[in-house]
């Protein structure tokens, strides 16, 4: 059994969130153990969406190229339209515990899909609700998650991105059969 603790940023923009990803994989942070949540488009009176075309996705609308680029680095990502804060694109480690969530229709106190993956990885209720609130807002969320040493490094790179708000949270207990990674709380 492995400890794993989270290190959670709130960015103002897109452009920041993709600074701030930047920075932490020149940092040597593993782009498997970070995530990014953020809207999936800014009101405006062109299209929003996407499709699929083989390994790549095609985003439509004003941050179109900031998904579709991103996309690209992440390993798994979900387009899901959450209560009061909208349609929202999840990237990242984080994706994959969205999707149990849905697949299981999760309800954690009445919060969210996010809000149930986001307490999965140790994220206490009251901080969720922020984090749900800043998204709402048109914030983004960067996170990193991984074993206490490395999320302390995360949380240094972060320290200097220039966020409105870093925390880190939690530890959740993961076991590590045969080389798969499974979140057992």
């Amino acid at each position: 059994m492995i400890k794993h603790d989270a290190v959670i940023a709130v960015f103002p923009d897109h452009l920041a969130a993709e600074a701030a990803i930047k920075k932490l994989t020149a940092a040597g942070i593993a782009i498997k153990s970070l995530s990014i949540v953020g809207k999936g488009y800014h009101t405006e009176e062109q299209v929003v969406g996407f499709y699929n075309v083989g390994d790549r996705v095609k985003f439509w609308g004003s941050r179109g190229a900031f998904w579709g680029g991103l996309w690209g680095l992440f390993f798994g990502g979900v387009f899901v339209t959450i209560p009061l804060a909208g349609p929202v694109i999840v990237l990242g480690y984080i994706a994959a515990t969205l999707i149990s969530a849905l697949e299981g229709a999760v309800v954690v106190g009445g919060l969210s899909a996010l809000g149930a993956a986001l307490i999965g990885i140790g994220v206490p209720k009251d901080s969720v609700l922020e984090y749900e609130t800043a998204i709402a807002a048109d914030s983004f969320l960067v996170m990193a998650h991984g074993p206490s040493d490395e999320v302390a490094h995360a949380k240094a790179v972060l320290d200097t991105a220039g966020s409105s708000r870093l925390d880190v949270h939690g530890t959740t207990t993961v076991v590590e059969p045969a080389g798969h990674f499974v979140i057992v709380s």
